[in-house]
């Protein structure tokens, strides 16, 4: 019964901004690592950043200094700020979260949203 849900993503020229956000819900005890990958058409899915429970961050090489990530305790949200745009960042984006449900005997396990579609123009 714990969901997470993505939101934000859209069409953006190259240069551009998007600020995709995945917002968790249901029977949650805690929330531990939250994480963002994405999978573009023909390639493998990738992580682009984690962020852990304690705000210890992550970011890929190929996103470094213009996508971060922070999350929003009070809310269940991890984000993802995504600057200067690049027509590689194209892909579905999926965001991910190891969660410790209150129906599942409190076991860590992964979640995973159900993914919004970023497309940057070049």
């Amino acid at each position: 019964q714990v969901q997470l849900v993505e939101s934000g993503g859209g069409l953006v020229q190259a240069g551009g901004s998007l600020r995709l956000s995945c917002a968790a819900s249901g029977n949650i005890f805690s929330i531990n690592a939250m994480r963002w990958y994405r999978q573009a058409p023909g390639k493998q899915r990738e992580l682009v950043a984690v962020i852990t429970s304690d705000g210890s961050t992550y970011h890929a090489d190929s996103v470094k200094g213009r996508f971060t990530i922070s999350r929003d305790n009070t809310k269940n949200t991890v984000y993802l700020q995504m600057n200067s745009l690049k027509s590689e960042d194209t892909a579905v984006y999926y965001c991910n979260a190891d969660i410790r449900a209150t129906t599942t005997s409190l076991n860590l396990r992964a979640y995973w949203g159900q993914g919004t579609q970023v497309t940057v123009s070049s």
